[in-house]
């Protein structure tokens, strides 16, 4: 690629828009040329002008106002926020699982007037560290319920939202709407297009618990899971072994990686696999309430934050060009 494709950030001071920031610094694709304080949001005109692409790191209450508008003015708009996840012709994507949805997004411009622009979720951080290992296992054995707890990041709350004296020495068993969305969005995600829309997966449970717990970076899963066709440990081992990569400059060479250790995954040691951008699972082991049990980590600012949104970009401008420098 010789020249790069302009690209904005809304919400570039908060943490999830340092990390895009970071991230953008050397990518090969994008060139950050646009980065408005919060003060500036308005600045429409100018976005449309200078870039093709936005990343949207703002608030949900943000969010609401302005991202549909940079998309109306004919931006890509990478959203980050829960506020359009449940809108039926939104993808919610993770590349890995659900490209197919892309296809919406034409149907989504021929409804809401948009020639150029478009709107694409990220999915909610909590998910990254069970989905993916979860995807493979579901193709091949069919998941039919899920029961997984999850042990969250401080850096998941934002600066502002959890002051250090609440998390220090303690455990918060309460993280507002988390488990709602951990329930909701892998269905959406599992789902299909029809009648111009995604339709969630049916016939398919979740429970979740969500705890916000004393690390900085890396999303913790306990998770357990029933399948229709039960597999053998061996046969889980290796559909994530042989789990395909994406040729993408964001994309891990190993999407999936197990360890055998007992007392792996620890945020600590493994949340920086791949460039943070790997799910580390380990601990499979039967489960005497449903069939097998096993632990996912994922860094929850990088594969569920500022990576993710950057690989659904790459991921966007491989399949449909999209948008491309001029």
């Amino acid at each position: 690629m010789v020249e790069k494709i302009p690209v904005g950030i809304l919400g570039g001071r908060g943490v999830l828009g340092e990390h895009y920031r970071a991230l953008l610094e050397e990518h090969p694709w994008f060139e950050l040329v646009f980065c408005p304080s919060s003060a500036n949001l308005d600045k429409i005109k100018e976005a449309s002008s200078t870039c093709q692409l936005i990343f949207s790191a703002l608030s949900n209450e943000q969010a609401y106002i302005y991202e549909e508008r940079y998309a109306s003015a004919g931006l890509g708009v990478i959203s980050s926020s829960s506020c359009h996840r449940d809108s039926p012709d939104v993808p919610v994507i993770i590349p890995e699982i659900n490209p197919d949805h892309l296809k919406i997004l034409e149907m989504q411009q021929q409804k809401r007037g948009w020639s150029k622009g478009f709107i694409v979720c990220k999915p909610n951080c909590s998910i990254q560290s069970y989905l993916l290992p979860l995807t493979p296992l579901h193709e091949q054995f069919q998941v039919k319920k899920v029961m997984v707890t999850m042990l969250q990041a401080i850096s998941g709350a934002g600066y502002s939202t959890l002051p250090s004296y609440m998390i220090q020495d303690n455990i918060i068993p309460y993280i507002a709407d988390e488990e709602e969305k951990s329930e909701r969005e892998p269905l959406k995600i599992w789902g299909q297009i029809k009648n111009e829309q995604i339709q969630p997966l049916r016939d398919l449970t979740i429970s979740a618990h969500c705890n916000r717990v004393p690390v900085l970076n890396g999303h913790l899963a306990c998770v357990s899971v029933e399948f229709t066709k039960k597999p053998s440990k061996k046969e889980i081992l290796e559909t994530w072994s042989s789990f395909e990569p994406l040729s993408l400059p964001s994309a891990p060479k190993r999407p999936i990686i197990y360890r055998e250790e007992a007392d792996r995954p620890q945020a600590r040691l493994d949340r920086d696999s791949e460039n943070g951008m790997a799910i580390t699972v380990g601990r499979v082991r039967p489960c005497p309430v449903l069939d097998y049990r096993f632990v996912g980590l994922s860094h929850n600012a990088i594969r569920g934050g500022a990576g993710g949104g950057i690989l659904i970009a790459e991921m966007i401008y491989a399949k449909k060009r999209q948008f491309c420098p001029a």
